[in-house]
């Protein structure tokens, strides 16, 4: 942070980006749309070219031949292969959202061409990915084929040895790759580090992603054989709804085919014709067409509490299930499992902080750990931390056999990386994750060396320099400019997510008035400028902030704001209201 960078209220920089004002001028021109709707599409990485795909991504014109990706031929005549001859198929999941539904698109697939894949989604305490339990239980039910999916990239030991003992494997996935790949019959994964990268967004799809586009090839084969000749094709697009669920929650970058995928799925999904999708947004009483917000902040976390403190296997069994009865019974028990979960993150992320504020940090990140902590929610507690901070996070749960770990990085700290180098040298014992989240596993022992070495990779990249989090502003409009229609244009820019951030808008020269206190800790006010012009505003979470005190005490003073335009529906009416995030004080 430079010395002549003045923070807001809120501690942060506000940054406005440059972008090319002849490249904005050209898009503006040629798709009709206002200047700040194409200087958005600029700060996007969105050009001339691009625009129209990114407005308005279609699968037809994003999605690639997927024989492009490495070994895809292969592993989808073997899969067509072992549907034709009604061979056994085994799969092996994870236990978060994009395990749940990437294990789910299978099943529902396997299911329309006349196979039960037996299934195995691993316990937190079994570990992440393949293990000698799946395989003892493979062979004992005479499995044909074994399909890992979001899972297996790295696991060499569990793998090579079940190929030696007789295993047909194929691995799908999206983590971070090594050199060398384990000795199985097909590795799916737009990681591979000799992939050709024709498409590079294909890397950035989730296991769900990748597991869709293996699921095209498999029915091209099937198709090219004559499989459907007398039965029906399965309904791939109908599969869509959880290929959106996953890709939002995995938090990957929603940019070339990603945003078909989510902006295609939620199509699919405000149909409810997923059984188990439908009782649990009828839960939690969704009313309205889902969004991406939805998604992540509503329907992801309750899949994901079934697999830190209830049963891992239970999210693919309510996203595979047929039955209202079935469905209705597992929905009511996710959300009570989502209760549960926060209450033990509650707890974990209390004595998170005491460690981080009551010692002197030696390095610029958030390195804790606890004999109790629920491995289960280390993952939430390390990203809490990360916002707390804005420093790298890692969060460990000290098991009897080993330590679990779980960490979320801040731009500039690539984790997957990280751990990779971090296992090269022997300090984990074993890990895996993307450039922003990670998950590790090592022994108490090991603490100290692990934290000595992430501490000087995190210094050598980011230098000791204090880091102060930078908001990029995307626009600044009046005002009288914030309406019903600004806010229905940006609506072409969602679905919103990891590199697509909401757009974050800036209004000059406004007063708080009659600010108060509302539901947990919000602040309600009106935005004016004294002229007349006035909308309604809120700013989440904020009573006991900077910029909630500064709104609960302002009298006439004039601010600088930034935040969100949202338009909901109350009464039939449409309302625009400006979600506060941070307050600049004018001089």
């Amino acid at each position: 942070m430079s010395e002549n960078q003045t923070l807001s209220l809120g501690g942060n920089i506000w940054n406005f980006p440059l972008i090319d004002d002849a490249e904005c001028e050209r898009i503006a021109e040629r798709y009709d749309i206002p200047q700040y709707l194409s200087r958005m599409l600029c700060l996007r990485g969105v050009d001339i070219v691009s625009a129209e795909s990114f407005m308005h991504p279609k699968l037809q014109t994003l999605m690639p031949d997927p024989y492009v990706l490495k070994d895809m031929r292969k592993a989808a005549e073997r899969i067509a292969e072992a549907i034709m001859k009604s061979q056994k198929i085994a799969i092996i999941g994870d236990y978060d959202v994009d395990g749940a539904t990437s294990t789910s698109i299978l099943t529902r697939f396997f299911r329309q061409v006349g196979i039960v894949p037996q299934i195995h989604i691993p316990s937190r305490e079994e570990g992440y990915g393949p293990s000698e339990l799946a395989f003892d239980e493979f062979k004992k039910s005479k499995i044909d084929l074994v399909i890992t999916i979001d899972c297996g990239t790295t696991a060499f030991d569990v793998l090579n040895k079940a190929s030696s003992d007789g295993f047909e494997i194929i691995v799908i996935d999206h983590h971070e790759a090594e050199v060398i790949l384990p000795n199985v019959y097909a590795v799916v994964n737009p990681k591979r580090l000799d992939e050709e990268n024709d498409y590079p967004y294909l890397q950035y799809m989730s296991a769900v992603g990748v597991g869709f586009m293996t699921l095209v090839a498999v029915n091209r084969v099937l198709r090219e054989k004559g499989f459907y000749k007398d039965r029906q094709e399965p309904d791939l697009l109908g599969l869509l709804d959880l290929v959106a669920l996953g890709t939002v929650c995995d938090v990957v970058p929603l940019i070339g085919l990603n945003r078909a995928y989510v902006k295609q799925g939620l199509k699919v999904m405000a149909k409810m014709k997923n059984t188990g999708l439908k009782h649990l947004m009828q839960v939690l009483n969704m009313n309205e067409p889902p969004s991406a917000y939805h998604l992540g902040f509503m329907l992801g976390p309750r899949i994901n509490a079934c697999g830190r403190v209830g049963d891992a296997s239970l999210g693919s069994k309510l996203l595979c299930s047929e039955d209202d009865n079935e469905a209705q019974i597992l929905a009511e028990k996710f959300n009570q499992f989502n209760i549960e979960r926060k209450e033990i993150e509650n707890y974990v992320l209390l004595q998170a902080i005491e460690q981080v504020e009551g010692a002197p940090q030696e390095y610029p990140m958030a390195f804790v750990y606890g004999n109790d902590w629920h491995q289960g929610v280390i993952g939430i507690v390390a990203g809490k931390l990360r916002e707390r901070y804005n420093v790298p996070s890692f969060v460990m749960s000290i098991e009897p056999d080993e330590v679990k770990g779980s960490a979320r990085s801040i731009s500039g700290i690539d984790l997957g990386a990280l751990i990779i180098a971090a296992k090269e040298k022997q300090l984990i014992i074993g890990g895996g994750g993307h450039t922003m989240a990670a998950g590790f596993s090592l022994t108490e022992e090991q603490i100290p060396q692990f934290k000595k070495f992430v501490g000087e990779y995190i210094l050598e990249k980011l230098g000791d320099e204090k880091i102060a989090p930078v908001l990029n502003v995307d626009c600044v409009m009046s005002l009288s400019g914030i309406n019903e229609q600004f806010a229905d244009n940006l609506g072409v820019l969602e679905p919103y997510g990891t590199g697509n951030p909401e757009p974050l808008v800036m209004v000059r020269n406004v007063m708080i008035s009659w600010p108060q206190i509302v539901g947990n800790g919000h602040i309600k006010c009106s935005l004016t400028t004294g002229l007349g012009t006035k909308i309604p505003a809120i700013a989440f979470r904020a009573s006991d902030s900077a910029v909630g005190n500064a709104m609960l005490q302002s009298k006439g003073e004039l601010y600088d704001a930034v935040g969100y335009v949202k338009c909901d529906s109350w009464n039939g009416r449409k309302r625009v209201q400006f979600i506060i995030n941070d307050l600049m004080r004018k001089n």
